[in-house]
């Protein structure tokens, strides 16, 4: 396992409300042993300009974040590196959904299309809170444009914003 799961709330009969899914631990992810560590990953200015965090945290401060409320994990937990690198057979979305069936967040939140759509089997899901039809045992779900530097192009905070709302509301 590249990086540990986060999915324990931390606080006595607290459920999470949020569980950030990636595709797998970037490259500097896994050397500094912590989720979104890259540099030019948008992923913990995000939470703080929208509300989820108190302030802007660091990569070092992630196991912080079950005692909000909030739970890390990735769809591969057995390779690293930019999504092209990863094999198709460290993609593991059975077992990610025994983690997050486990853990009974109130929302699964994929921080990429990619994700998504590898976890769910759905190749044409768009980014925002998944239809109806895309059901996860009452657990809502959203696709979030990728934080990572390298998706820059494709980024759209205002679908985080709509995420942190509708946690909000």
């Amino acid at each position: 396992m590249i990086l540990p799961d986060l999915l324990a709330s931390g606080l006595k009969d607290a459920k999470l409300r949020a569980v950030f899914c990636g595709t797998a631990a970037g490259t500097a992810s896994a050397r500094r042993g912590h989720y979104y560590a890259g540099p030019g990953n948008r992923f913990w200015p995000m939470l703080a300009a929208c509300g989820l965090t108190p302030r802007l945290m660091r990569p070092e401060e992630d196991h912080l974040l079950p005692g909000m409320g909030f739970g890390l994990t990735d769809l591969a937990k057995t390779a690293f590196g930019q999504d092209s690198e990863i094999p198709k057979s460290a993609w593991d979305a059975p077992g990610l959904m025994a983690r997050i069936n486990a853990a009974k967040p109130d929302a699964l939140a994929f921080t990429s299309l990619t994700a998504a759509r590898l976890a769910l089997g759905q190749p044409d899901l768009r980014a925002g809170r998944l239809p109806p039809d895309v059901r996860l045992a009452g657990i809502d779900l959203w696709a979030l444009p990728s934080p990572s530097g390298a998706a820059r192009g494709s980024f759209d905070a205002s679908i985080w914003q709509d995420f942190a709302a509708s946690l909000q509301g």
